[in-house]
């Protein structure tokens, strides 16, 4: 499948992104946005990783030729969804401030990190480089 120019790259393994980038309404927000599972597009998570990003690390998505990574993707997320739905809802007034989004997103990765070991899945990049969050 051909990336479209907006996309949001996140881990399929983990059933937290999963959910979320099914319920974040960015679509409904900003038009046609590929929701890519890492573990299906490495040209994307090699994209990604040229430019200093570790998917691994927190997702990333693409916007308009800029790209958002870990705090700074949800934090936007947050700005560019709808308010539609109670999940929308939340997640703007959690993740509108940039601070905050900051604090909370290292815990989130642990959360996500925590969660692949539980279910006896791997990260994307199982290699003693990438970092343990």
């Amino acid at each position: 499948m051909e990336p479209s120019a907006n996309w949001l790259l996140y881990d399929g393994e983990c059933p937290f992104c999963s959910r979320y980038v099914v319920h974040v309404r960015l679509r409904a927000a900003v038009g046609p946005v590929m929701l890519a599972n890492a573990r299906e597009h490495p040209a994307l998570v090699e994209e990604v990783r040229r430019l200093g990003h570790d998917v691994d690390e927190g997702m990333v998505l693409k916007l308009n030729g800029r790209y958002y990574h870990g705090a700074d993707c949800i934090h936007a997320l947050a700005l560019l969804t709808t308010s539609a739905g109670w999940f929308n809802r939340i997640n703007s007034i959690v993740f509108r401030s940039r601070a905050f989004s900051r604090f909370a997103y290292p815990i989130l990765r642990a959360g996500r990190n925590f969660t692949l070991k539980l279910l006896g899945r791997s990260r994307l990049d199982p290699s003693p480089a990438s970092h343990d969050g």
